[in-house]
């Protein structure tokens, strides 16, 4: 007779001999499996952890930031001008009348220094592009004795400081003598011609402190522009290699109006509204038209056209009465360095980009274009003005019929490109196109705003903002 033995998979006998079995061995590797999945999360979750911990250490712990780091900055600094080795208009309150009241550090990276502060009751913010006033190079050019009776002359400090200047902006020579596309001259004439009038000798300590400041493009920008545009930070004093800003609260990119519009909105005749104050929407109009006067400004005003190579809302405040305010300007450069910067070897566009400036490759001659292929309108348009006037954001009012109309410009604006210097002569002007858009983006703002009942005046949105046009 034949054996009649448990058939796997099949029968009474496979149920009851090879059924348990075969189960254990499925569950075994189900949660072999899924204790494999377990030890890579516990894996990557230590990783993250550890990850983190370094992070802190760096920020936190490692003296990043800190209070008593800062303050022994300003100690040091004290103690410089104590010595006479540096000098300024807020070192006496800074040092000796403690008029200067120390807050806290808002950010410390390579060396740069960002501190807030009160001046004589007022906010302020200081800044140093280095800690410390030894990091700086030396007034090398001139080789002055160390007597005090034996000092630089007037004619000498205007020229080192007006090449250093010209160095600074990114000018030479020969755009003093440049006529046209500019109605203020060369700025590092006009920084020579300040410093002139002055009509005296110059400590050492003075010397010492205004080559460190020098150095420093962000102060070199803010210090000469100051006098010539509303859209720039401006500088309130100095202490050797440290200088003060005006306080402004920058931007921020999680904040649907982009600016805290508490306290802000008082028009500019110093004449509240009868409710006291613009609504959130006026304001952001008003803004909106600010940043337009500023991209025009920038773009005419000067010698050479301003270029913005890192814009985002941190990088930019507002006034009360709503101007728009550049407060970081390490990243903004005039036509001749742009120039420079963007004339390098290439094999893509992707080699012609530096932040949020970029041009062209020429794939014959594998060089950059160096001319500037965007604008900073563009990029207004694409950071600053897309996210403001989303449908998203304006909810029902999307679609209202000037609303539809700011969209459609604003997603035109951020298509919009300079283009190279031919097709600019095929239009027959520089910027045509991108002067078209900025000037329909500045007739639909100013239209809303007369919708809303604001007045046509004041409140910071600029020169440009009850005209069509500047120029």
């Amino acid at each position: 007779m034949f054996s009649t033995g448990p058939l796997p998979g099949g029968g009474d006998g496979g149920r009851g001999a090879g059924g348990p079995s075969l189960l254990r061995w499925l569950g075994l590797r189900m949660w072999s499996r899924q204790g494999t999945l377990v030890f890579a999360l516990l894996w990557f979750s230590s990783w993250v952890f550890l990850n983190g911990l370094v992070l802190v250490q760096r920020r936190v712990l490692s003296d990043y930031c800190s209070d008593d780091k800062t303050r022994r900055i300003l100690q040091r600094l004290c103690l410089e001008f104590g010595e006479g080795s540096v000098t300024g208009d807020m070192c006496e309150d800074l040092c000796v009348l403690s008029l200067v009241e120390y807050k806290r550090c808002l950010y410390y990276e390579n060396g740069k220094k960002v501190i807030e502060a009160r001046w004589r009751g007022t906010p302020i913010i200081l800044k140093s592009k280095l800690e410390n006033f030894s990091s700086y190079e030396p007034l090398g050019l001139v080789d002055y004795p160390q007597d005090a009776a034996e000092q630089l002359s007037p004619l000498d400090m205007v020229f080192y400081a007006t090449m250093e200047v010209r160095s600074a902006l990114g000018l030479t020579e020969g755009d003093d003598d440049e006529e046209g596309g500019g109605v203020n001259g060369s700025l590092a004439r006009l920084w020579g011609n300040k410093l002139k009038l002055h009509e005296r000798t110059y400590s050492r300590a003075e010397l010492d402190s205004l080559w460190a400041l020098l150095q420093q493009e962000e102060y070199t920008f803010l210090r000469v522009l100051q006098d010539l545009s509303v859209h720039v930070a401006k500088v309130l004093g100095s202490c050797g290699h440290f200088y003060a800003v005006e306080y402004l609260s920058a931007g921020h990119t999680w904040d649907q109006n982009i600016f805290s519009l508490e306290g802000v909105g008082v028009s500019g005749q110093d004449k509240p509204k009868p409710l006291g104050r613009w609504t959130s929407r006026e304001m952001v109009h008003r803004i909106a038209l600010s940043f337009l006067d500023m991209v025009s400004h920038f773009d005419h005003d000067f010698t050479h056209k301003l270029h913005l190579c890192d814009i985002k809302p941190e990088n930019f405040a507002i006034r009360k009465d709503l101007t728009v305010v550049a407060i970081d300007v390490d990243m903004a450069f005039f036509e001749p360095k742009m120039r420079d910067l963007l004339d390098q070897n290439c094999s893509s566009d992707e080699d012609c980009s530096f932040f949020d400036c970029w041009s062209r490759c020429d794939l014959t001659s594998r060089r950059c274009n160096p001319r500037r292929h965007n604008s900073n309108l563009q990029v207004i348009c694409e950071k600053i003005f897309r996210p403001w006037f989303s449908p998203t954001l304006l909810g029902t009012r999307a679609k209202l019929p000037l609303q539809v109309e700011l969209q459609r410009a604003v997603q035109e604006c951020s298509e919009t490109e300079e283009g190279d210097e031919k097709m600019q002569k095929d239009r027959g002007a520089e910027g045509g196109q991108s002067r078209g858009i900025h000037q329909r983006l500045l007739s639909i703002l100013t239209r809303l705003l007369q919708d809303e009942g604001a007045s046509g005046e004041g409140g910071g949105a600029g020169r440009g903002e009850a005209t069509p046009t500047r120029r």
